[in-house]
């Protein structure tokens, strides 16, 4: 986003949240973008980085699409119509539940998508380490993880 003037001639100040934000969406971005197209390759259809995000989301076990709602921040429909669309894509299953409410879960095909989206991100971590090293990578989590717990607590 640009710091200089607008066509109003608004002053744009600079902000390191702004590039925090702007970079963290880019390195978001070129992580799901290197993760898709390596399990492409690997034979993985339809894999994209929000199938991506909302399988990450998933426990390895039984799942009921109420939690995963509250966890993704989405709507139970959502919820509902992209595990239909993963069911056919042979990633989930569902099964009957307790009353009403289905057991969502990891196929074989689905769990080793995950298992191989892991072992792609181990790989990742070793080019960061090569890149800026081991401490490097240990600091900029840390940081990460402090800026986490600032933002969690602003109202």
């Amino acid at each position: 986003m640009s710091t200089r003037l607008t066509n109003k001639g608004v002053a744009m100040v600079d902000s390191r949240s702004l590039q925090l934000v702007m970079t963290g969406a880019k390195v978001q971005d070129l992580a799901g973008h290197y993760l898709c197209t390596a399990l492409t390759g690997k034979g993985y259809l339809s894999i994209t980085p929000n199938t991506l995000h909302f399988l990450s989301a998933l426990e390895c076990g039984i799942n009921y699409g109420s939690e995963i709602a509250r966890n993704l921040g989405v709507s139970r429909q959502m919820v509902a119509k992209t595990v239909k669309d993963l069911c056919l894509k042979g990633y989930l299953e569902q099964t009957d539940g307790v009353g009403k409410q289905k057991q969502i879960v990891f196929t074989t095909q689905g769990e080793l998508l995950m298992a191989d989206a892991r072992l792609l991100l181990v790989e990742l971590d070793n080019k960061l380490t090569t890149e800026i090293g081991s401490e490097g990578l240990a600091q900029v989590l840390k940081g990460l993880s402090a800026i986490q717990a600032v933002l969690a607590n602003t109202e």
